[in-house]
């Protein structure tokens, strides 16, 4: 039975433990300096660890602990991979920042152990998803992925519910965006390039955000003309968020655009997650496409109700990790999530929740 040391209760890290213990077959340890947030994750059978991470040693609490998890906000995560590789442990986590992950790039180097961040939903399985499709093909031309966690009823300007981090969330509407453009690799800016599409009979708006494409820029490279991600939001969002971000200038006081937006927007368990992956190349001979589409809506899981963007956000991990434990996951260090094959993802127990 492996040992996974949990790092933050939020809302990601309980569904992590709600998806441990229903599946079951983990030793989990959870780590954080709130003990409010603590006594859930004991409630679902959790050992539980009180500690600041940012300054507290945690390498004698956790010494034994086979694999790291870390459902922290980004800026932790350099100390986070450290303590995986001090404890020679394998470490996953979920940042969206990719600064951060050319960080544990570092750190994994020469390291025995699998070190593999960016493995939620985007960057993660979008990534699986991708790639399966990009496979399909003998020569690329265009990778489009597209990926929005929205709510089902929504009553604000913003069409828009908090689901997950905001620290994470700001993060990609103001972090400069990876793409492949023509070729060659790029940055391109947050926020911008908006386009329409319909889906279902639905209209959505999506545009360039940070981090969604995980390290698929760098498989790719030299392979397809153009890869590019965008966020999925309904139709009016960009405008708006573009008004407090560059127009009132609050893209340069994120701790106050973050209290105003947890202050002014409540959260919703009631949401859906759209993927969207549209891939077009030469095959056998001729210019074909391929796509792949799926909405995922919030589930009970073990009694307890998920938001679609907890669910998929903790699956993508904990499928991961039941990878590494069935020594399905392949190669140590840095390892890249699309490396695993779309089958095998939704085959496992976790990635099932995605099937």
């Amino acid at each position: 039975m492996l040992h996974v040391a949990l790092i933050g209760s939020g809302k990601i890290g309980e569904a992590i433990v709600t998806l441990f213990n229903e599946i079951g077959g983990y030793a989990v340890t959870v780590v954080d300096k709130d003990m409010a947030r603590l006594k859930p994750m004991a409630a679902l059978g959790a050992s539980i660890h009180v500690a600041d991470v940012a300054n507290d040693n945690l390498e004698t609490a956790l010494k034994g602990a086979n694999v790291i998890l870390s459902a922290c906000p980004f800026y932790l995560t350099p100390l986070l991979a450290k303590l995986a590789r001090n404890l020679n442990a394998h470490y996953f986590d979920l940042t969206e920042d990719v600064a951060s992950t050319r960080i544990v790039k570092d750190i994994a180097r020469d390291a025995n152990t699998v070190f593999m961040p960016q493995c939620g939903l985007a960057p993660g399985f979008i990534s699986v998803a991708g790639y399966e499709l990009a496979k399909k093909f003998d020569t690329l031309r265009d990778v489009n992925m597209r990926v929005g966690a929205l709510p089902i009823y929504p009553t604000n300007a913003l069409k828009y519910n908090l689901t997950w981090s905001t620290d994470g969330l700001i993060n990609e509407y103001l972090n400069p965006c990876e793409a492949i453009i023509d070729g060659k690799l790029r940055e391109t800016p947050p926020m911008e390039e908006l386009e329409h599409f319909s889906l279902d009979g639905l209209d959505y708006e999506a545009f360039n955000t940070s981090g969604g494409l995980g390290t698929l820029c760098e498989t790719l490279e030299g392979k397809v003309q153009n890869l590019n991600y965008k966020t999925v939001r309904y139709p009016g969002h960009c405008e708006i968020m573009k008004i407090l971000l560059n127009d009132l200038g609050l893209g340069k006081r994120r701790e106050l655009l973050k209290d105003v937006m947890e202050t002014a927007i409540p959260m919703t368990y009631q949401d859906v997650v759209l993927v969207f992956v549209s891939v077009s190349g030469q095959r056998e001979g001729r210019l074909a496409q391929e796509s792949f589409a799926k909405k995922i809506y919030a589930k009970k899981v073990g009694g307890k109700l998920l938001s679609a963007i907890q669910l998929t956000t903790a699956s993508g991990i904990c499928t991961m990790v039941d990878l590494l434990a069935k020594g399905e996951l392949k190669g140590r260090g840095f390892v890249r999530q699309e490396t695993v094959s779309l089958p095998q993802f939704l085959a496992n127990p976790f990635g099932a929740f995605y099937a």
